[in-house]
């Protein structure tokens, strides 16, 4: 269970949760589904891929977050000509002044910041797609056969156009399972375009103070871990990955017709992580069931893989995890009383 401290911690991260949103929402308008989706991935240590049509600010949205947290940022432009020294630096000869000798020295590139923006990440190919796996898992990057430690924390924020696919390399879906969060970036309505526009068409702008350090993110991201979980929310979580195997017992018909293939343990994880970081956002001591179906969508939304006919009858993976959410119920009270006794915390 949390002690007092780690009682503090949250009302702490949730008070700094407001205050972020706040910052951007001087230079952001609307969007507040997107932009809580970045924060719980944010606190849980997580990556996120912003899918959404040109113009709808999701540079914009990176950067300021950037300005808002205090961290140091670095944008890569995702081109077909990138080579992935151009992503994790490279080493050079460099002569010393002095004793004139010669001697490799590493040139750390751009991937080495706290948050990286990466800017239409299907644009390049694999080979410099894979330059960002080891990062993206590991924290690290390997040049050389020298292992250099990424700054910590380390967020891999990436862009992509959903509509433009002439001269695009699709990302693998291996790469895909390491962004905790699929983030689709939709349309404002109208009462905010005509905010946008108004912002956008003046002289003024607008400034961002930072409002947490690379060391309290840290120092807060950690209580998230600490939060408990009953096992009949856990239960309810996993529900949503192993309904959607389709060579699984007890799988819904919907997806047995429009699925080829299913979420990984990974999902299951990523679940309830993310619904541990909703929870203490929001301001609250423990993850419920409502918190796993918030962030349902963009955890499942690159793991499930339709099949032709899904394509066919215009079904999308938003489709089947609505359907999910109105099928799967959760467990009795009687349930979830017996499972008090039985909190776990997850990886």
């Amino acid at each position: 269970m949390l002690d007092d401290q780690d009682l503090r911690s949250v009302k702490e991260l949730n008070e700094a949760y407001t205050r972020i949103t706040d910052e951007l929402s001087k230079v952001i308008v609307g969007q507040q589904q997107v932009i809580e989706e970045m924060m719980v991935a944010l606190f849980a240590r997580g990556h996120c891929l912003l899918v959404g049509v040109p113009g709808l600010a999701k540079t914009l949205m990176i950067r300021t977050l950037a300005d808002a947290l205090s961290l140091k940022f670095s944008r890569i432009q995702f081109t077909p000509d990138l080579m992935p020294a151009d992503i994790t630096g490279t080493e050079v000869i460099q002569e010393d002044k002095v004793s004139h000798t010669r001697e490799f020295r590493f040139l750390p590139g751009p991937v080495f910041a706290n948050i990286l923006l990466a800017d239409e990440i299907n644009r390049t190919p694999p080979k410099t797609q894979a330059a960002l796996l080891e990062a993206m898992q590991e924290h690290q990057v390997t040049v050389g056969g020298e292992r250099h430690p990424l700054a910590e924390p380390f967020f891999v924020l990436a862009t992509q156009n959903p509509i433009e696919q002439e001269g695009t390399y699709p990302l693998p879906e291996a790469q895909l399972d390491r962004f905790m969060f699929h983030v689709r970036v939709d349309y404002p309505e109208e009462h905010e375009e005509l905010e946008i526009v108004k912002r956008t068409t003046t002289d003024a702008q607008a400034e961002v103070s930072p409002t947490l350090s690379a060391s309290e993110i840290v120092q807060l991201s950690e209580i998230v871990r600490k939060v408990p979980v009953a096992d009949h929310v856990a239960r309810y979580a996993i529900q949503f990955t192993r309904k959607t195997r389709v060579d699984r017992d007890g799988v819904p018909k919907m997806v047995r017709n429009y699925v080829r293939w299913g979420a990984g343990p990974r999902a299951s994880q990523y679940l309830v992580l993310g619904a541990k970081a909703r929870a203490v956002l929001h301001g609250r001591y423990y993850a419920g069931c409502e918190d796993v179906r918030a962030v349902a969508g963009p955890v499942l939304r690159h793991r499930i893989i339709t099949n032709f006919n899904a394509e066919a009858e215009g079904i999308t993976s938003d489709d089947i995890i609505q359907h999910l959410i109105e099928t799967i119920p959760e467990e009795n009270e009687k349930s979830r009383a017996a499972d008090q006794a039985g909190v776990f915390r997850s990886a």
